[in-house]
């Protein structure tokens, strides 16, 4: 095939590379940074999509940020690309703090307590969650007992709480993230402008130098 891999990735490799790519977080932060910068639209426009993005990473819905994030920057008429580039904000560096931050905030709001050691295993509790859904969806179409209290207790103590409590500091994250990208991004389009118009000049100049020559040749001619 055309598109095929030469070196097929193993699960192992993509595992690994999720959690520390290829030329390590600094290079990949640098790499998005990069692309947001060229993308053909408004500094606002891009910048509110990034809202979006940032805010995404704050919410509970693990594995759907990116669609978090593209419905969000439709309804706010951001940049979708940009959206998806600032689900990069949440990654395996920063969801511990993001959830310990989401939990926290979400109990006090909601005038509860968070176990102790919960913040040590929120991300397991996900995954248990996952299996126990993915295990009574079996259950209901095999004809077997299905025991949905796993989730309940999940969604008591884990997720209702980070659903609400990531609003704040998701709020307060992608704001400042908004106001801090757009100077960036404006000063970066214009100088790009300036550089692409320098270029054009250029050439037109050097187009305009051979045209004389070759009308200097054509006369001595």
């Amino acid at each position: 095939m055309i598109f095929k891999r030469r070196d097929p990735k193993t699960y192992l490799r993509a595992v690994v590379e999720f959690v520390w790519p290829r030329g390590g977080w600094a290079r990949a932060f640098h790499y998005v940074r990069h692309r947001l910068r060229r993308l053909p639209d408004s500094p606002e426009r891009i910048a509110r999509g990034m809202w979006a993005g940032v805010f995404a990473a704050f919410t509970p819905f693990y594995g759907l940020h990116f669609v978090v994030a593209v419905v969000m920057a439709r309804v706010m008429r951001g940049n979708m690309l940009a959206s998806l580039m600032g689900t990069f904000f949440g990654n395996p560096l920063t969801y511990f703090p993001i959830g310990l931050a989401a939990l926290k905030t979400g109990h006090w709001m909601l005038g509860t307590e968070m176990e102790e050691g919960a913040h040590r295993s929120f991300t397991g509790k996900f995954w248990d969650a996952g299996a126990d859904l993915w295990y009574n969806l079996k259950a209901v179409f095999m004809g077997q007992p299905t025991d949905w209290r796993g989730l309940s207790v999940f969604y008591d103590e884990v997720f209702y709480p980070y659903l609400v409590g990531g609003i704040v500091p998701g709020i307060v994250a992608a704001t400042i993230v908004y106001y801090v990208s757009v100077p960036l991004i404006r000063a970066y389009q214009h100088r790009r402008k300036g550089l692409i118009k320098a270029k054009f000049e250029a050439l037109k100049a050097k187009a305009a130098a051979k045209a004389e020559a070759k009308r200097k040749v054509e006369d001595q001619g």
